[in-house]
């Protein structure tokens, strides 16, 4: 599968013809909350060196050394197919420094790009014998887009914060400082998985393969029994259905998590993949990594905000449509939402109490037809 590649030289060339981005910027694949974040942290004066100055309190010197000691660096001689990935990833994004790259025997599938110096990426043994060879091209991708991104700074703050919150829990009010911090940095990190699903999309440019690893990550080895539509119709029925308790219990479900959940990640790549700004990158119009340096946090913020604002607008979402309709000045909220948290039914049954219901239903309608 390696035919093109020069082990020796500098430039690496992809095993099978795909599109390169030669330096593309992270910015182009970039989810609009991740990207106005990360542009606001790279303009801050001296954030690198604050968090440069962190190192010496993370245990990242330690993870390195577990990780040569303890598991198999990917190399020509060692998870050779990985190895050629791997150049395959970094040089279809353009990443002149490949990261080291290791595989850690873990029957959980997961991966991981974390550092603060430089990232290393670590792909358990679960994860390799879950996915096939296209698959698993994705999640390299996957992988080195949060190498490019930088991600791997902030998911090693993560990791640490995470830590550190246990150990301190027997302080008074020391643990909630501390979640605080982790909740906010957990709802980044959420937006910047579906980031580093769009750079796996970029590497691997088959989005059958990448719905199809998302399906194993639901749902293991039973291929055979799954079927790509039906998983994405799972996420349809996520966000539209139940009423606004259902809604509290998604966010309430969410929060502890550091990853979307599998159906939303799918629908939200199927999306992405259909959209003018992933072909205009696969036509070869993207941001370069030339201009990071004058991207406006104002401008990254203001796209932010349209984003989440389209997106509250085109939910099907009960507590997103009540959003909506606060928005734009509609009557009778308190019965809506009496109405919300009764499951929309049995409220003024049999009452004559038309004028209430009817808008209800002309929302449910509107909702149903309109665009995911």
């Amino acid at each position: 599968m390696s035919d093109g590649h020069e082990h020796s030289g500098q430039e690496q060339v992809p095993s099978r013809r795909r599109t390169r981005f030669p330096g593309i910027s992270s910015r182009a694949y970039e989810h609009p909350a991740d990207r106005s974040a990360l542009v606001a942290l790279r303009k801050l004066t001296g954030f690198d060196t604050v968090f440069k100055a962190l190192s010496g309190l993370l245990p990242e010197r330690s993870l390195r050394l577990l990780f040569l000691s303890d598991s198999v660096r990917v190399s020509d001689e060692q998870f050779a197919h990985l190895n050629d990935m791997l150049r395959d990833a970094c040089y279809i994004l353009d990443l002149e420094k490949v990261p080291p790259m290791y595989v850690n025997q873990d029957p959980v599938p997961n991966a991981m790009c974390i550092g603060l110096d430089e990232p290393i990426i670590v792909v358990t043994t679960g994860l390799l014998e879950l996915l096939d060879e296209e698959e698993m091209r994705a999640v390299v991708g996957h992988e080195v887009g949060h190498a490019l991104s930088g991600h791997s700074v902030y998911r090693t703050i993560l990791l640490f914060l995470t830590s550190l919150a246990v150990r301190v829990a027997w302080i008074p009010l020391g643990n909630l400082a501390i979640m605080a911090i982790v909740t906010a940095l957990r709802e980044w990190f959420r937006k910047s998985e579906l980031s580093a699903d769009r750079a796996g999309l970029l590497v691997g440019q088959d989005l059958q393969a990448s719905m199809r690893g998302l399906m194993k990550l639901a749902g293991g080895h039973h291929l055979h029994e799954m079927n790509v539509d039906a998983f994405l119709k799972q996420a349809e029925e996520y966000e539209a259905g139940g009423d606004l308790r259902d809604s509290v219990l998604k966010i309430l479900n969410v929060l502890p998590r550091s990853h979307p959940f599998t159906t939303v990640r799918a629908a939200e790549l199927k999306r992405w993949a259909e959209s003018r700004d992933f072909q205009r990158i696969m036509d070869g119009h993207y941001p370069r990594r030339s201009e990071d340096k004058d991207t406006s946090v104002t401008d990254s913020f203001r796209e932010s905000a349209s984003h989440y604002a389209g997106h509250v607008k085109s939910s099907k979402d009960p507590l997103m449509k009540l959003v909506t309709d606060i928005a734009g000045g509609a009557g009778d909220l308190g019965g809506r939402v009496r109405r919300g948290f009764g499951g929309f039914t049995g409220a003024g049954s049999g009452s004559g109490s038309t004028p209430k219901d009817g808008p209800a239903r002309e929302d449910g309608d509107g909702a149903s037809g309109s665009t995911a």
